[in-house]
């Protein structure tokens, strides 16, 4: 079948292996993504999928899985569906195979397979979402090793985060839109929240989020011991909208309220 450019949006878990796919994805994420290689990517429902033609078309191979929510919904599945984060990576974040591991998630797939070419029984339903599951943890444990033989790559991009932080503070950007957002960080690190997250975690231990409160934290502790400034007003300089949320924050990562922790160490 030929086909040019083209986009769509169903409202299904998409998983998808391509090997030598003479298509390219782009507009999903930030980046495009070239899907000519031995290679996994998920969709959630209702995220949009914009194709092109690649220029040199080759002989492509592989497999779609799709489901409709519904089928897991009440499952332990899908009780814990959002816990799959690679769901919302970007496709230039998708996982790449080893030989051994396509052969395990194609095996997982033909199974599937079968069981929805059989005759439909009572027990078809919980193997179907029971192989989903499984897939899907494997897949998990693929992507650790993608984190884990990637840890160069992985420390630079953790490195840039922190410069991030210190050069948004140095340009005083928390005045004007607040302290910064795993969303504007995953951004200008050109990759998706979900990812920054997992590949912060697995690197240091701690999530985007964390990481940002922990910076802002640190420059609250220097401000309290060397200002006069209240908290309420060292709360406002960096980019906290509440006083209320920022003694909060403060209090889970010392245990300490700003002015316990003011007077204690003073």
């Amino acid at each position: 079948m030929e086909v040019d450019n083209f986009k769509y949006s169903i409202g299904l878990y998409q998983i998808s292996f391509k090997d030598n796919c003479a298509l390219t994805i782009v507009n999903y994420g930030r980046n495009s993504y070239d899907y000519q290689d031995g290679t996994l990517i998920f969709t959630a429902p209702n995220q949009v999928m914009e194709f092109k033609k690649a220029e040199k078309a080759e002989v492509s191979h592989g497999w779609t899985l799709t489901f409709h929510p519904d089928l897991i919904r009440k499952s332990e599945l899908g009780k814990k569906i959002e816990h799959y984060s690679f769901f919302s990576y970007a496709s230039n974040e998708a996982l790449h195979l080893s030989d051994e591991e396509r052969k395990t998630v194609a095996e997982i797939a033909e199974k599937i397979e079968k069981e929805i070419s059989n005759n439909i029984d009572t027990h078809s339903q919980t193997l179907i979402i029971s192989n989903i599951e499984l897939l899907l943890n494997y897949c998990v444990r693929f992507y650790d090793r993608q984190f884990y033989t990637r840890t160069n790559l992985n420390q630079d991009i953790a490195s840039q985060f922190e410069q991030l932080l210190k050069d948004y503070y140095n340009q005083e950007k928390q005045l004007d839109f607040g302290i910064p957002t795993v969303q504007y960080c995953g951004e200008a690190l050109n990759m998706s929240p979900k990812y920054l997250s997992d590949l912060l975690r697995k690197e240091t231990g701690q999530s985007t989020q964390d990481h940002i409160h922990q910076y802002v934290i640190e420059k609250a502790k220097n401000r309290l011991l060397n200002s006069n400034e209240s908290a309420s007003e060292i709360a406002y300089a960096l980019g906290f909208e509440y006083p209320q949320y920022f003694s909060k924050i403060f209090k889970k990562k010392t245990a300490m309220s700003p002015n316990e922790f003011r007077r204690n160490l003073n």
